[in-house]
């Protein structure tokens, strides 16, 4: 589909007529038990696009009991069932396209563009991905002289998924998608600042989905997170978020004792060696700092540049960062949008007046931005600090906005010090030409995800996931199948009764 001015207008137009979206329980669309909603914002106008549901400890019962219901059935589907439903839903994406990439663009302050064709075809992506994993999910055979056992892989149950608000289409694909081919159910808990094209998705595969697979509440964290995740039925969450958030939900998951896999924040560090081509490193640079606002929890928020292209890089990462068009995010020029709430919004803010206090250089940047006709929109300037500690707030906490710390070196045992001076380690880049040197590096790094010569090169069935506090387990990878399922080991004896190893009675007249 080409975009057009004229198609992004009228498409925003018909999704910006608010709707007011139920509980999905049971193939049900129900209201909260709380009688209250929660309205979705456009952070770039402050206009209201529609409410959605302010659940309670009430609604998160109903949905654990109805995704329980429904898992004895659905857990013993075919691969090929699952298979099926797994391609229908990512039709189902591709078929309103430009639709979601305008809902993720309105409700969470992203370029129209970038939704269209980084966002919405990563969750169609995902599910198309994991439609051809149903049917990798294998148990083991060992044999033995006197035995054989069997290794059964069985899915685990009543999954709780709770996702974020930066990709919210992404991540609930990210969730779903190996969830279901595993044979699970769910109760999906999405973000309450921006789920408009969650809440969409959800109506759009009602029809397809068998009552009960897949359950959503909607709610803050604090009202139906604790029922969700202890309610006796669920049988494992999956979390994408913060690291306090996930703190609790690992205090929470520990009163039935089970099993989570977190995608925590991150401090990436991405390393811009001697020999690195600097136009090319510094365009990675902007990228990192201006895609998706710097929303995104593999950004490489940390520069940490070789002292004697410091000054090179500074000037290139400046010049190519002043050709970014920030501005409204329906405009198809526009790269860099507006902060995807005023919570966020006023977070970024009070880190840009934190790093001069700690001692750093606003080099670009340092302010909100002001944009023509969305003087209400929670917009923030690009930043660049430099002279830069790394013992700094700015240098160790997540900023999770369009701010980009650079760090200068001297030598690798330096370089991998700083580096690895964080509590996270989600993910990192290398910019270099010599080989040995890339690889050591990497294997250096305490981190995740490394990309060399090339950030956010993400490929499928590209582990996701991080070191430290970053979280553990692995999105995005046929290994994730296994955090859905749980193994069942079956010995049979092969040996007759009357062998050596059996249990006999004494024969008649023996000695006892």
């Amino acid at each position: 589909m080409e975009l057009t001015p004229e198609l992004v207008r009228e498409t925003a137009t018909k999704i910006s007529e608010p709707k007011t979206y139920g509980q999905f329980i049971g193939g049900e669309w129900v209201e909260s038990s709380s009688g209250k909603t929660i309205a979705l914002e456009n952070p770039s106008t402050r206009q209201v696009l529609g409410h959605v549901q302010a659940g309670n400890a009430a609604d998160a019962t109903r949905a654990a009991e109805a995704a329980a219901a429904a898992f004895p059935k659905w857990s013993q589907s075919m691969p090929a069932q699952r298979q099926a439903l797994l391609r229908a839903i990512a039709q189902k994406l591709r078929d309103r396209q430009f639709d979601y990439a305008m809902m993720e663009s309105l409700n969470n302050g992203k370029p129209i563009t970038d939704a269209y064709t980084h966002d919405v075809p990563g969750a169609i992506g995902h599910f198309e991905y994991f439609a051809g994993a149903a049917f990798h999910i294998h148990g083991e055979v060992a044999d033995f002289a006197d035995a054989t056992m069997i290794v059964h892989r069985e899915p685990l149950g009543v999954v709780a998924q709770i996702i974020p608000w930066n990709v919210p289409l992404l991540m609930a694909a990210f969730k779903i998608a190996p969830a279901l081919a595993a044979g699970c159910t769910i109760v999906l808990k999405p973000a309450e600042v921006a789920c408009l094209s969650v809440m969409e998705f959800i109506a759009d595969i009602a029809d397809i989905v068998p009552p009960g697979v897949i359950n959503v509440i909607t709610g803050y964290g604090q009202d139906v997170g604790e029922p969700l995740i202890t309610h006796p039925a669920v049988r494992k969450v999956a979390f994408t978020g913060s690291r306090p958030t996930a703190q609790k939900i690992i205090g929470y998951a520990a009163q039935n004792i089970i099993p989570q896999t977190m995608e925590l924040g991150g401090k990436s560090a991405n390393i811009v060696c001697e020999s690195a081509d600097i136009e090319a490193a510094a365009q990675s640079a902007v990228i990192t700092t201006a895609f998706n606002k710097g929303e995104v929890c593999s950004a490489g928020t940390r520069s940490l540049v070789h002292e004697k292209v410091e000054d090179q890089f500074l000037e290139a990462f400046e010049r190519q960062l002043a050709q970014v068009r920030q501005g409204d995010p329906l405009d198809l020029d526009t790269q860099l949008g507006a902060m995807a709430s005023k919570t966020q919004f006023d977070k970024v803010r009070s880190y840009l007046e934190l790093g001069p206090e700690e001692g750093a250089r606003i080099h670009v940047g340092g302010k909100p931005a002001q944009i023509e006709g969305l003087q209400d929109g929670y917009f923030i300037e690009p930043t660049i600090f430099t002279d830069v500690r790394t013992d700094m707030r700015i240098a160790q906490e997540e900023i999770f906005g369009p701010v980009n710390s650079v760090i200068r070196w001297k030598d690798e045992d330096e370089l991998l010090s700083i580096a690895n001076d964080s509590i996270y380690g989600l993910a990192g880049g290398i910019w270099t030409t010599n080989l040995n040197q890339a690889h050591r590096l990497a294997r250096g790094l305490e981190t995740g995800m490394i990309w060399i010569n090339r950030y956010y090169n993400f490929k499928p069935g590209m582990p996701l996931g991080g070191y430290k506090q970053s979280g553990f387990g692995r999105e995005g990878t046929l290994e994730t199948l296994k955090h859905y399922t749980q193994s069942k080991a079956v010995v049979i004896n092969l040996e007759e009764p009357n062998s050596k190893y059996a249990v006999r009675a004494p024969a008649p007249n023996a000695d006892s």
